[in-house]
């Protein structure tokens, strides 16, 4: 079995010879290579990566941030030009620090290290259900958010604001409505122009408004139908 790789930096010339490096080596296979780590979470959604070439000074979220996004995050073998990340590379488990600019038998010898492991899944542990989440910008930062620590969404003109269980409420600038579109459908409601709550959340309703513990949600009228045919689904005891 080859080692499925994803190679992420945002020189391309970089790119260009990890590319060239990688597909002399037979037991590697390329899947793709980008220029971002959110290219790379969209690609992860979809394909089984084994081994992350990945740079650590990137624009928008470095190489570190992005590996601690990953629940479980395949074997990385880091590049770049600073040595002052070595020791957070390294607490990270990578497996080699490469430094460019970096020569081929430097390349190489990284790469063995983790041929020489096995092959990709033979010690592999038994997947965990992922907790589901998405990533919003915040405050300059890129904030993870788990779906089921979400209690309800409220817009704020340009802004969201975004109320978690035991965290404080996280303003966002971004769309209801294109957010509603990201969010799924069995575990969130759009009941109002201006709210979405969490399906599991809700604790009492009616066809005017809906409780979440002590808070009242109203039901806006183009959303009603919608309403009714979800919490018919509901079995309620007489």
């Amino acid at each position: 079995m080859r080692w499925r790789c994803l190679i992420i930096d945002d020189d391309p010339i970089v790119l260009m010879v990890i590319k060239k490096w990688t597909d002399m080596v037979e037991q590697l296979e390329v899947v793709a290579a980008c220029n971002s780590a959110f290219q790379a979470m969209e690609i992860m959604k979809t394909e089984r990566i084994d081994l992350l070439f990945l740079d650590i000074q990137m624009p928008d979220l470095s190489g570190t941030s992005f590996l601690r996004t990953l629940q479980h995050p395949p074997r990385v073998i880091f590049m770049t030009a600073y040595k002052e990340f070595a020791a957070e590379a390294f607490d990270l488990n990578a497996v080699d620090y490469l430094l460019k600019p970096m020569s081929s038998e430097r390349f190489f010898k990284a790469v063995n290290k983790v041929i020489e492991t096995g092959t990709p899944h033979e010690k592999e542990l038994p997947v965990r259900a992922e907790r589901e989440c998405l990533y919003l910008k915040a405050s300059r930062k890129i904030v993870k958010i788990f779906l089921d620590e979400i209690i309800y969404i409220e817009s704020a003109k340009d802004y969201i604001k975004i109320y978690r269980h035991l965290a404080a409420p996280l303003m966002v600038k971004y769309s209801l409505t294109a957010l509603a579109a990201k969010l799924p459908r069995n575990l969130f409601v759009r009941v109002h122009r201006s709210f979405i709550v969490s399906v599991n959340r809700i604790t009492a309703f009616t066809n005017y408004d809906i409780e979440i513990g002590k808070i009242e949600i109203p039901i806006g009228r183009q959303y009603l139908a919608q309403w009714k045919r979800l919490s018919e689904t509901t079995k309620v005891l007489a």
